[in-house]
């Protein structure tokens, strides 16, 4: 469905396979094939009036004036902000009005990411839609096994399960937290859990700036320095410290990404009446003030380095102090950034398949059904979480991985919209069955009934006696047995053994520098 980059062998590289795997993987070359992606075909929802949007900007820069953004223990971004003439006061860094968007503009407004394989580029911005997995669960929950910590065979089943999903174009990043492997060293299976058993773009480690410089070095292995330097292939996902505060973990990842000119995307993550103000007016403001500033620290690393406006504002149960999901409020922040964010000319990142539930049942698929299409209707161009959240983002479900892609398959089908051609006005199924006719069997029926409707592979549509006589399956035990299914069929797409055998070494290698450490 989507189209991306290959890695082939050349003929100079078959005549000097006795040179050495280094001689050989210098030798790799590209084929970059022309991307094919879902593209949106219904138009955006725009919720405010001109007027409402020149409020918001002017208190974003109301707050970036009078207030400012801190950014801790980074002394290098302090000093790129002061050289661009922002006002910088110990870590506090304040800029005029319009000075930070005005550093935003050289971000790119669409830009491609590379696979390994030609039909997994994507490109991310302008109609483009692109929807991922889950992000940075601790835990992960079954029919079979309940809830429990995530293990690396988990995050391997899950980069293998949206590597076989037609919906899902991007692999996604810590997908789950793999906690039986060393803190400071589990990056280096996550990214060669993407790359080995995936094709689809993905990313690398943000957790610390030295593990950012590893994701990109095994990513540098694959595709070669060369393509890589002028082609994106890798991102960091860097979220802010709201409210109002960048830490050196998060600025550090950001600029070696962006230094390489990798992809970031910027995401506050913002809960209303903690990390701000309880109304949504003075959040979609911090939201949107706390975007510019990072991404004005992108392009002061690299100006023209590909960058994607986030966002993570939601609600929270004011009673409890529990996060909340798919509400109003919530959905109409949305709404609104994805108007502030049209208006930088920026691709969009926002939330998809959202739930405080801790299964997946009746609450999970109602919040999470608000919440995605919330975020399509604001004209997002890039969907996390839209396959697998459960409590929070705390649990990545099996089971609500697999109802998640049926309900993604589903929207991407609406966000195609109508095409109304000659075909499909069936003006011969008319003539051919008249008034009173039979349709089902007419031949415009026969030659359209596969492709005419989104056909769910989950959902249950037999009649109360089948159902009965099939075992009385909930749709949530008949995505315990799809997930399953889905897993034993999956088989690793193919990778060149030298390739496959340096990103081995460089693992070893790296984690024999230094001693486990588990916090």
């Amino acid at each position: 469905m989507n189209a991306i980059a290959t890695i082939v062998e050349s003929p100079t590289r078959k005549k000097r396979r006795n040179g050495g795997r280094s001689a050989r993987i210098a030798q790799r070359t590209i084929q970059v094939a022309s991307p094919n992606v879902i593209k949106r075909m219904i138009p955006v929802y725009d919720l405010l009036n001109e007027e409402a949007l020149l409020k918001l900007e002017s208190h974003a820069d109301w707050i970036l004036q009078e207030i400012g953004i801190e950014f801790h223990g980074d002394a290098e971004a302090l000093a790129l902000f002061r050289n661009a003439g922002a006002s910088v006061r110990g870590s506090r860094v304040r800029f005029d009005r319009g000075h930070a968007r005005a550093l935003c503009s050289t971000a790119p407004s669409n830009f491609q990411m590379y696979g390994r394989s030609p039909d997994s580029t994507i490109t991310l911005g302008g109609a483009h839609v692109v929807l991922m997995p889950s992000y940075g669960s601790p835990f992960v929950s079954d029919l079979d096994k309940g809830r429990r910590y995530a293990t690396i065979e988990d995050f391997r089943n899950f980069v293998k399960l949206t590597h076989a999903s037609p919906y899902l174009s991007h692999s996604g990043g810590t997908v789950c937290e793999p906690v039986d492997l060393p803190v400071n060293k589990r990056h280096l299976d996550m990214v060669y859990a993407h790359l080995r058993h995936s094709t689809k773009p993905f990313m690398g480690s943000v957790t610390a700036p030295e593990r950012a410089e590893d994701s990109i070095a095994m990513a540098r292995l694959v595709f070669g320095a060369a393509f890589l330097d002028n082609h994106c292939v890798i991102q960091g996902n860097i979220n802010v410290n709201s409210p109002l505060t960048y830490d050196e973990t998060m600025t550090g990842a950001l600029k070696t990404y962006a230094r390489s000119g990798q992809s970031v995307v910027i995401s506050p993550f913002i809960l209303g009446g903690a990390m701000g103000p309880v109304t949504q007016p003075a959040l979609l403001a911090q939201s949107h003030a706390e975007a510019l500033a990072g991404i004005a620290l992108s392009q002061l690393v690299r100006k023209g380095a590909p960058v994607v406006y986030g966002n993570f504002l939601t609600t929270m149960d004011l009673k409890t102090g529990a996060p909340t999901f798919g509400t109003p409020e919530a959905n109409l922040a949305s709404l609104a950034i994805g108007q502030l964010c049209r208006r930088l000319n920026l691709p969009l990142r926002t939330g998809g398949n959202l739930t405080a539930s801790k299964v997946s049942d009746a609450q999970a698929m109602q919040e999470s059904t608000a919440s995605m299409m919330a975020g399509l209707l604001a004209g997002s161009n890039f969907i996390f979480h839209a396959a697998g959240w459960l409590e929070g983002g705390l649990t990545m479900g099996y089971e609500k991985f697999i109802m998640d892609l049926d309900q993604c398959g589903a929207m991407l089908r609406m966000v195609g919209g109508l095409d109304i051609t000659k075909e499909a006005l069936a003006a011969d199924a008319y003539r051919e069955a008249g008034p009173g006719g039979n349709y089902l069997g007419s031949a415009h029926t026969l030659r359209n009934f596969e492709t005419a409707n989104y056909r769910s592979e989950l959902s249950d549509t037999s009649s109360f006696e089948q159902w009965t006589e099939s075992g009385s399956k909930t749709h949530e035990q008949r995505a315990n047995t799809r997930w399953k299914e889905t897993l034993a069929a999956c088989e690793d797409p193919p990778l060149d053994p030298s390739i496959d055998e340096a990103l081995l070494d460089f693992i070893a290698r790296k984690k024999s520098e230094t001693q486990d450490q588990w916090h």
